[in-house]
């Protein structure tokens, strides 16, 4: 019999590495290192024992006539955290957990008496002992009572238990802080560029308390350019291998939820001695980057500085000035308009030279959630992305690009942001997609360049079906991460690129700084004991920075839902309009486009058989012919929310021919009693995987 030939990736017989996804019918998936490798499945009866997030040595045993791959279980290489959240359960004597996340097991059974006094539906968080059984059944005890899920701000607290999220300081940090002078130092200032004369300002959001960047322009004879962007000194105030040095690097990244955050940084630092405040010296990190009249850049230094930003600008005031000619701002900021002014010229060409090269722009409006004072979200408003958030944009990547050029060029070890290539296989599929919309990427696809995809982003812009096609091009990518080699920036056509502008919430950036000053302190050569050193860590900072941001993004995205859902819940009854985000089998995943928020029509509810075309990724209907397409318009009903597990389950309304074609207005629906479930409803199905990860925000992807 001939043996089928595999490709190099099936790897049949070899062991790969990877993390465990599992399933709530008790089988999983290996999600394999690198991201391009294909998952590996393992069936039910090798996962029993293994927690959902252990990552995992496996051997592949066989690949399928559709290349798919199984295999089994070697050896557990990072057990996943045993705390996890739910509700609890009490009947009697007996009680039992209910996990927030389905994966993790059917249900926790919890030792008698082990409960800490917990009621009936409050949040605990629990230590499991014995992992899932074959019957998806763990056992475990509760170690904290977080109180109902229902009480104003319990939602943040449960994610971040949920997710792990070191939120407390230890002994040790708060020691280190109390030794740190406040103020600067003379002794500081020693060395330093001055940049205290030139005109600087910071801008951010409305709502923002770290401002770690700040800029000046200046413009030069014959039309060339003086960008400076200054960068907060975190790493003259946090040693290398401190305590402080070490719960940053365990935290990874700041967490932002709606109206609080998770600091990578004590608040003396990240608020206070490293924030770039208005009127008073700070110390910097600087990239003074001489640019031609083309935007490109002639020459670039890199310097220890002190700064004194002019002003705390925000985006709105800034697009107030720049776009809305505000009377009132260009009154109040008369002597920095012509610097804003410079600051959009500069930026406009610094965008139009990363559009040549290819670069891809998502430039849709960002869903920004309302809070009430009780931290209830009260509603969601697209928040559009202005001449000013370009600015600040255009001028990191600049600064970013610069650093990695140099420290590239200088041979020492350091850290890149990496976005590779994207997966053929994965754009087979999404060009199946677009295909039903009228697009098309060219072939071959193992060539595809970034300019590609842009061009069909161009293509979308200011048709209905823009946000879904943005969406499908994020699905389509890889994911950026951290890497000690120097691997390309796919998404921004970047032949280099790292992270320098934000130590404050990133370790990475922190990482770059130190080796940026010891490459000025002399450290030029790739060899010597310090560097050498920081040769060998650098692939487990790597790995650390990366892991520690997808958790981020996922709590933060987490948060979101939850708040969205709970205020979904009172609007059961409701008629709205979405656009179908997935097909399944099972029924139709939709984008509600009013309030960002996706939920469930199962097929069930469409009232007839409907047979599912996996490559046209639509459902026909087998009576009325109906088809339900991605990408459609379609106007649906809110008829169950479920906000502990963030599901929500619609219903079509009327004819989806003439809803998918996009006519009629919204019909103002009537607000039914909320139907909120607490137990699981087999009805409600999870978002998938992929419709999830497709909000990915632009601070990260960057």
């Amino acid at each position: 019999m001939k043996r089928r030939a595999h490709p190099p990736e099936d790897g049949v017989g070899d062991p790969v590495t990877g993390r465990f996804i599992r399933h709530p019918a008790g089988y999983g998936f290996v999600r394999c290192e690198p991201e391009a490798a294909t998952d590996v499945f393992i069936n039910p009866r090798n996962a029993v024992g293994l927690m959902h997030g252990d990552r995992l040595l496996v051997r592949v045993l066989r690949v399928d006539s559709r290349g798919r791959r199984e295999g089994t279980p070697l050896r557990v290489l990072d057990p996943a955290s045993r705390r996890v959240t739910g509700v609890i359960e009490v009947r009697g004597r007996e009680a039992r957990v209910l996990p927030f996340d389905e994966r993790v097991a059917r249900f926790i059974a919890l030792e008698p008496g082990r409960t800490l006094g917990a009621a009936d539906r409050m949040a605990v968080g629990a230590e499991i002992s014995d992992p899932p059984d074959e019957d998806g059944i763990a056992r475990g005890i509760v170690v904290e009572v977080l109180g109902y899920p229902e009480e104003p701000g319990r939602d943040i607290d449960i994610i971040i238990r949920k997710h792990d999220l070191r939120h407390t300081w230890p002994p040790e940090v708060l020691e280190e802080l109390d030794a740190i002078p406040v103020g600067v130092p003379a002794s500081a200032l020693a060395g330093r560029a001055d940049f205290t004369t030139v005109p600087t300002v910071t801008i951010d959001g409305e709502t923002a308390k770290d401002f770690d960047d700040a800029v000046s322009v200046e413009r030069l004879g014959g039309g060339a350019w003086r960008l400076c962007v200054h960068i907060a000194d975190v790493a003259w105030y946090v040693p290398a291998g401190g305590a402080t040095d070490l719960e940053a690097l365990a935290r990874g990244t700041s967490v932002y939820f709606p109206g609080r955050a998770v600091p990578m940084l004590p608040e003396k630092l990240s608020n206070d001695l490293c924030s770039l405040r208005p009127g008073e010296p700070r110390l910097v990190q600087s990239a003074i980057l001489d640019l031609d009249a083309s935007g490109a850049i002639t020459a670039a230094r890199f310097a220890d500085g002190v700064i004194r930003s002019q002003e705390r600008m925000t985006y709105t005031q800034v697009a107030g000035i720049l776009v809305d000619r505000d009377p009132a701002l260009l009154d109040r900021y008369s002597s920095l308009v012509p610097a804003f002014e410079a600051m959009e010229t500069l930026a406009r060409r610094l965008q139009a030279r990363r559009r040549e090269r290819g670069s891809i722009d998502f430039d849709l409006p960002e869903p920004e959630i309302v809070l009430n004072a009780r931290g209830e979200m009260t509603g969601v408003f697209p928040s559009p992305r202005t001449i000013a958030h370009r600015i600040i944009e255009e001028f990191m990547l600049a600064a970013n690009e610069a650093v990695a050029s140099h420290l590239l060029e200088c041979g020492v070890p350091t850290l890149y942001r990496v976005h590779e290539r994207p997966d053929p296989r994965r754009l087979e599929a999404f060009d199946q997609v677009l295909q039903g919309l009228g697009y098309r990427v060219p072939r071959p696809l193992d060539a595809i360049e970034p300019r590609h995809l842009q061009e069909i982003l161009d293509q979308a812009a200011g048709k209905p079906e823009e946000r879904f096609v943005s969406q499908l091009v994020l699905r389509a990518l890889m994911q950026a991460r951290y890497d000690p080699r120097n691997l390309g920036h796919f998404g921004l056509a970047a032949p280099r690129y790292t992270h320098f502008t934000s130590p404050i919430r990133r370790y990475p950036d922190l990482v770059v700084h130190r080796v940026l000053r010891a490459v000025r302190d002399g450290g030029r050569p790739a060899s010597g004991e310090g560097m050498e050193a920081l040769r060998r860590a650098l692939p487990a900072i790597a790995e650390q920075s990366s892991r520690t941001e997808r958790v981020a993004e996922e709590a933060e995205r987490e948060l979101e839902d939850w708040k969205k859902m709970v205020f979904m819940a009172d609007r059961v009854g409701e008629e709205v309009h979405g656009f179908i985000s997935g097909v399944m089998p099972f029924g139709l995943f939709i984008q509600v486009e009013e309030y960002f928020v996706e939920g469930l029509v199962p097929i069930a509810s469409l009232g007839e058989r409907c047979q599912f075309e996996e490559r046209g990724h639509l459902l026909r209907g087998e009576r009325s012919g109906r088809l339900f397409r991605l990408g459609d318009r379609i106007q649906i009903r809110v008829v169950r929310v479920d906000h502990f597990l963030r599901r929500m389950e619609l219903e079509v309304v009327g004819d989806s021919r003439q809803a998918t074609a996009g006519r009629g207005e919204r019909r103002p629906g009537g607000k039914a009693k909320a139907k909120v479930q607490r137990t699981r409803p087999g009805t409600v199905a999870r978002a998938s995987r992929d419709a999830r990860a497709a909000r990915v925000s632009r601070k990260r992807n960057r």
